[in-house]
């Protein structure tokens, strides 16, 4: 090994294209993840809005998407992720499967988290003459901050290593480098120096979230 060999501003651009591909995935996660778990929690049983077809259809849904492994999302959705990426490579290659794979695992986290908090919110809101958009706004939402957020962590490092697998179809990143050079080319240095710069992104989002989700603790 020879770490001074590395092409060191290609694994700067990697580092880039990792960080675009988890804070765009995690945007539109979400986006979408939020609203999903919302709904999930308010058509589920002996809720404000219980619908047992509703719920069951999208339960169903979340948890097959939940279930098919990452690598298999990836290939299934190549044709999907270029109709609305117009490319199945690169950055831009690897967001709508990584979306599709991070937001059913997100919504159900936001759905724990509502189901978690006292069922009495609720009732005083419904007692107070607050109708569902107003009780979930104003009064679920806030006291649910704290879970969402530490939801939000969770699903942004487990983007961090969907990021990094996406290599495998050519999804750019560090996953891309460290397959292109660190396995096929027998890099190994490239290897380690990529699974270190990886930690470091798990890590520091760790740090991060257990700060912010401490801090809103003590609000």
């Amino acid at each position: 090994m020879n770490f001074g060999n590395i092409d060191w501003p290609l694994i700067g651009e990697a580092t880039i294209d990792t960080l675009l591909m988890t804070g765009f995935s995690l945007l539109f996660t979400v986006i979408i993840g939020l609203p999903l778990g919302i709904i999930l929690f308010l058509t589920s049983p002996r809720q404000m809005l219980s619908n047992a077809p509703v719920y069951q259809v999208l339960s169903f849904i979340v948890n097959v998407l939940r279930s098919v492994p990452f690598l298999i999302l990836l290939i299934v959705m190549i044709p999907l992720t270029r109709v609305l990426a117009g490319t199945s490579l690169g950055v831009e290659g690897a967001i709508p499967p990584l979306v599709a794979s991070a937001a059913p695992f997100f919504a159900r986290l936001v759905e724990n988290v509502l189901r978690e908090l006292d069922p009495g919110v609720s009732e005083a809101c419904r007692a107070m003459g607050a109708n569902s958009r107003q009780t979930v706004l104003l009064a679920l939402l806030p006291e649910a901050m704290t879970g969402i957020v530490a939801a939000v962590i969770v699903t942004a490092i487990a983007l961090v290593g969907y990021s990094a697998m996406s290599g495998v179809i050519g999804g750019g990143g560090l996953g891309d480098l460290a397959l292109r050079f660190g396995y096929q080319r027998y890099q190994t240095d490239v290897m380690i120096v990529t699974v270190v710069i990886l930690v470091i992104m798990v890590q520091l989002l760790q740090v991060f979230g257990d700060r912010l989700v401490a801090r809103l603790n003590r609000k």
